[in-house]
């Protein structure tokens, strides 16, 4: 199990890949974010898109989902307080393969709790054609192996 001390500035952690449906996305996008370009696919063709997309929260989601599969669930993980920051830089079409670097920018131990610390990560999701489709700076909270 990934602890606290496990994480150090300059690792690279890779996410395992993800297929993404269209009808997932469709089904996701109806539920969230029910715009043309992400719910209907012959009306996303007269988007400035010129097809269907999916919505970045689902992209988001995704990411979280690979991160999980990756190292996460096997980690002491208790929270995230949020992510800085979050951009989607390419659309993300039905059958693209999504993977992803997550790379640890620092580390620091809790002031307040010496049981836990927190990691500073930048990540990038890219398609199967190496276009960088989103970007996060994410932080994280790890319990210790033991107190600091």
């Amino acid at each position: 199990m990934k602890t606290f001390e496990d994480f150090n500035s300059g690792d690279v952690i890779d996410l395992r890949s993800y297929e993404v449906t269209e009808g997932e996305m469709i089904e996701f996008a109806k539920r969230y974010d029910p715009q043309t370009f992400h719910t209907d696919p012959k009306g996303a063709q007269d988007s400035p898109f010129g097809g269907l997309i999916a919505s970045g929260w689902l992209t988001g989601a995704i990411f979280m989902r690979m991160q999980c599969d990756s190292y996460m669930s096997d980690s002491s993980c208790v929270g995230s307080p949020g992510i800085d920051e979050m951009r989607w830089l390419h659309p993300v079409r039905p059958g693209d393969t999504l993977r992803g670097t997550n790379e640890i920018l620092k580390t620091a131990p809790s002031r307040s709790k010496p049981d836990r610390g927190t990691v500073y990560s930048k990540v990038e999701i890219l398609n199967q054609d190496e276009i960088v489709v989103m970007t996060l700076l994410t932080r994280a909270i790890y319990l210790c192996r033991l107190p600091i």
